[in-house]
């Protein structure tokens, strides 16, 4: 069974569309999203389309709740631009969908940990803002309430997995849409993945055991750059040209 997982698209239709076809291509008939659909100067409106029209199972990220439960006013500049795009059947789904699910009675689905979809799991972050990976002890204290061999997570968009003591497997799939970004909580910090290609993973249980394979794949990235540049967000547009942000 082959199971691909996606995560972090954040209104980038352009690299959901070469994910799909890149799944596709690879014989993959099930995926898994891990959320943050659709925030970002991009094209949130005709990336909730292609989500709701494939119909996959999906849960909430952070800025799915954010769209959801924020006053507009007070939304930061990504949500706002993403929250004007939408209309009402684009909103029903998003509220549609669960924080965490089980699928397959194999596979568990949070955005960042079971307890909060803000909380970095497999990366953690110095005073001064260095990311970096997450001690041991603090990734099994995660997944120590969670019965299932694999443990599906995103938020950070840096691709990564961890094998627990036990055999399970923790894996963060990468970001679909966004290979950069940058964050004031709960420190000032950055994350780049130092690609401008579209990532997913695929999850693949043969004679009982659970392996991952990382994807990155090639897009029109420069398009999606000069949309964020023309949105006047710079940094969205250096982070979509080359993975990096500065």
């Amino acid at each position: 069974m082959k199971i691909a997982v996606i995560s972090d698209i954040h209104g980038n239709d352009l690299a959901l569309e070469a994910v799909l076809a890149d799944i596709a291509a690879q014989g993959i008939a099930e995926i898994v999203n891990l959320g943050d659909h659709l925030s970002g100067p991009l094209n949130a409106a005709r990336t909730a389309d292609i989500l709701i029209r494939h119909d996959m199972p999906a849960i909430r990220g952070n800025h799915d709740r954010y769209l959801l439960t924020r006053d507009p006013a007070h939304m930061g500049p990504s949500d706002r631009v993403a929250y004007d795009e939408l209309e009402p059947p684009h909103m029903a789904w998003l509220a549609s969908l669960p924080e965490t699910l089980a699928y397959r009675d194999a596979l568990f689905l949070c955005h960042g940990t079971p307890r909060s979809d803000e909380s970095y799991w497999l990366e953690t972050l110095t005073a001064d803002g260095v990311v970096h990976m997450a001690g041991h002890d603090i990734i099994e204290s995660f997944a120590s309430d969670i019965d299932y061999p694999v443990i599906l997570c995103g938020h950070t968009h840096i691709p990564r997995a961890v094998r627990l003591a036990d055999g399970r497997l923790v894996v963060n799939p990468g970001s679909v849409g966004c290979p950069g970004y940058d964050d004031d909580e709960p420190v000032p910090h950055k994350v780049e993945t130092g690609s401008p290609d579209a990532r997913y993973a695929i999850v693949e249980s043969t004679a009982g055991n659970w392996n991952v394979t990382f994807r990155c794949v090639r897009y029109d990235h420069m398009g999606m750059s000069r949309l964020a540049a023309r949105r006047n967000r710079p940094e969205w547009a250096r982070a979509l040209a080359t993975g990096f942000l500065d």
